[in-house]
Parts: C-alpha cells; sequence; structure tokens
C-alpha cells in the first residue's frame, strides 16, 4: 500500500500522535507517496460526470491537501481554481505542482468551518476529508460551502457505499474507528479521522436543512454491488435560491 519512498512507521505513528494540522504538515512531503491520496481513478470518474454537467467558471476544492483535485477543477472550470486547506505544509507542496491546463490558480490557507470568501464559486469540490469533521459539525460545515456559492453553485463529492458485514473492509473501518476513538480518550491534542462516521442518509439530510437538492450520480469505473447498487457515487448538490 505504501511506496518504498513513502513515510516509514515511525513517521506514521508521530503523525498519528500529533495534532490534525501538525499531523499533515509532517506527512506532506511524501503525502503523495501514500494510499491517503485520491486516486488517479477517483479523480478521472468524478471528472467525466462534472463535464457532463458543466462548465463552471470559478471552483474551490476544499480541504485540497497536496491538490490532487485541483487538476478535477482546471478540467471543469473556465475562470479560476482556489485549493483551501489548513495544512501550511500540504499547501507547500501543492504550489510545487506544475498545472500548465489550469486557468488562474490560488493557494488559501484556512479552515473549511470558517470559509474566508464571500459567494464566488460555482463549484465546490472536496475529495476524502470528510472523515475529519464530527457528524455535529456537518450542519455547519455545509452551511460554509453554501455561503461561498453564487445561487445555483453545486458542491460535488464522491462517497463509497460501506463495505458489508461479511467482507473483511468491514471490520477493518471498524476496527480503525475503534482505535482512534480510544487513542482520542486518552492522548491530546485530538486527531479526528473517523471512516464510518459519514453517513450518506445523514449527509442528504444535512445538506437539505442546509438548503441545498442533492443528486446523486454513479461511478460506473467502480461496479456494483450485488444487490445491484454503485460502489460509489458523487453526490452533487445544488445550492438552492
Amino acid at each position: 500500500m505504501f511506496s518504498p519512498e513513502g513515510p516509514s512507521l515511525r513517521e506514521l505513528a508521530v503523525q498519528a500522535l500529533s495534532s490534525v494540522e501538525h499531523g499533515y504538515d509532517l506527512l506532506a512531503p511524501k503525502f503523495d507517496l501514500t494510499p491517503f491520496r485520491t486516486s488517479e481513478s477517483v479523480l478521472a470518474s468524478v471528472a467525466r460526470v462534472l463535464d457532463r454537467l458543466g462548465p463552471f467558471e470559478d471552483g474551490l476544492d476544499l480541504c485540497c491537501g497536496t491538490g490532487a483535485g485541483m487538476d478535477v477543477l482546471a478540467r471543469v472550470c473556465r475562470g479560476s481554481v482556489t485549493g483551501l486547506d489548513f495544512s501550511a505544509g500540504m499547501l507547500d507542496v501543492a504550489r510545487r505542482h506544475p498545472r500548465p491546463s489550469a486557468p488562474r490558480v490560488a493557494w488559501v490557507r484556512g479552515d473549511a468551518r470558517a470559509l474566508p470568501f464571500a459567494p464566488v464559486f460555482d463549484l465546490v469540490v472536496s475529495f476524502g476529508a470528510f472523515g475529519h469533521f464530527l457528524p455535529r459539525e456537518l450542519p455547519g460545515l455545509f452551511g460554509q460551502v453554501g455561503s461561498v456559492l453564487r445561487p445555483g453553485g453545486s458542491f460535488a463529492f464522491p462517497v463509497a457505499a460501506p463495505p458489508r458485514p461479511s467482507r473483511p473492509g468491514f471490520w477493518a473501518l471498524l476496527a480503525f474507528d475503534a482505535v482512534m476513538r480510544v487513542r482520542n480518550a486518552v492522548w491530546r491534542p485530538p486527531f479526528v479521522m473517523y471512516y464510518r462516521a459519514f453517513r450518506l442518509g445523514r449527509v442528504l439530510s444535512e445538506l437539505e436543512r442546509a438548503g441545498f437538492a442533492a443528486d446523486l450520480y454513479a461511478l460506473p469505473d467502480f461496479g456494483r454491488r450485488d444487490d445491484g447498487s454503485p460502489r460509489a457515487r458523487l453526490v452533487v448538490a445544488r445550492k438552492l435560491p
């Protein structure tokens, strides 16, 4: 799962015992060599759906990390693209990636819970960051996204179907979340990262309460489960007037 040039076990342990922000500052130089980076297959699949829904003018990558999602925005946005993250280390790495095909690019250090923008975006995307938010934070988070979108703007993010209890992945995620809860109960500062806390049903309800109308688009590259449901979907929530 990890490249030989990626972080060592000791480096990962130091990160896990840090705050979220400092942990990502430490991991940033090797982040793209870990499985935590959003895969190219996910990025390409999302971009194909947004291609059909666009074009868009100005886009924001929320919790952009080292900037993998910025390439999606550059493909579907005709105006500017902005990446926001609260880790200075991740943004430093992101700035060094050349993006010759991108429109105007900006990088902003900030917190997704208090976005430093007016309603100037037509599209907000986010990839793989929602495990860092507790369920009680979703109303505020979605409210912040709505506050920076122009009327009719869209908020898009991929979600994977949770594994069944009969699958090893179900127990692996359950064990990870349990370990993190114990870690956060006995160690400070906390490191919030829970894979099973972001439930689609609750997410859709909170989006509706925040003034969005959400549609789900299957990401066919990832196939379907035994019951015929997609293994991965793209949530596209449109800001209502």
